[in-house]
């Protein structure tokens, strides 16, 4: 099936929803809307069409530095695989290399391929840690994620401001109190914006 197809079929789909739920398709304020929802899924699931592995493996770079590596407060959207409802929020990963690093911006690019899936959040922590460790095989692997659900939010429960906090702790984060100590101290740090 062509990109063209798929994106013709998603559109079908979506107009049937939208008769279902009760809507008017032809009414100016939805004429165009089945298209535009799955061109917006499409982007919102591109992850599945990218290889963690091989955006990593074309960053590595060999080093002599031992110490954490961090990116903080990345930001991310994705989609909870039971409503399809967005969650949004933050990641912080670290490693502590071993002999490699990868280039920076591999790792926001690491947590949107995870991201553009649909996920659970559980699982999009654990996913990016197990990459990161499988391609640059560092001494240890840190990954926290704050996020809020909307599926929490705006249904269910309702619980607005609600945030979830999942880790994923691999090596000597996990096994070194000093290592894990000094990770959550730096990404509780709050930084000037302006720095």
């Amino acid at each position: 099936m062509t990109n063209e197809e798929k994106l013709n079929k998603i559109a079908k789909n979506t107009q049937e929803i939208l008769e279902l739920l009760g809507e008017d398709n032809s009414r100016e304020g939805l004429e165009k809307t089945p298209m535009r929802v799955a061109k917006s899924l499409e982007f919102l699931t591109s992850g599945y069409h990218e290889n963690p592995k091989e955006v990593l493996n074309q960053a590595l770079f060999t080093t002599s530095n031992d110490e954490m590596v961090l990116v903080r407060d990345i930001e991310f959207y994705s989609l909870c695989e039971h409503h399809m409802l967005p969650i949004i929020g933050r990641v912080h990963v670290a490693y502590i290399p071993d002999g490699k690093v990868v280039g920076l911006s591999k790792i926001p690019r690491i947590v949107n391929i995870f991201a553009r899936r649909l996920q659970i959040q559980e699982q999009l922590t654990e996913q990016i840690a197990d990459a990161i460790s499988e391609v640059i095989k560092p001494k240890g692997v840190a990954v926290v994620v704050h996020a809020r659900h909307m599926c929490m939010e705006m249904r269910g429960v309702e619980k607005i401001n609600s945030t979830t906090v999942s880790s994923a702790l691999r090596g000597l984060f996990k096994s070194d109190k000093r290592t894990r100590s000094e990770f959550y101290n730096l990404i509780n740090t709050h930084t000037p914006s302006n720095f």
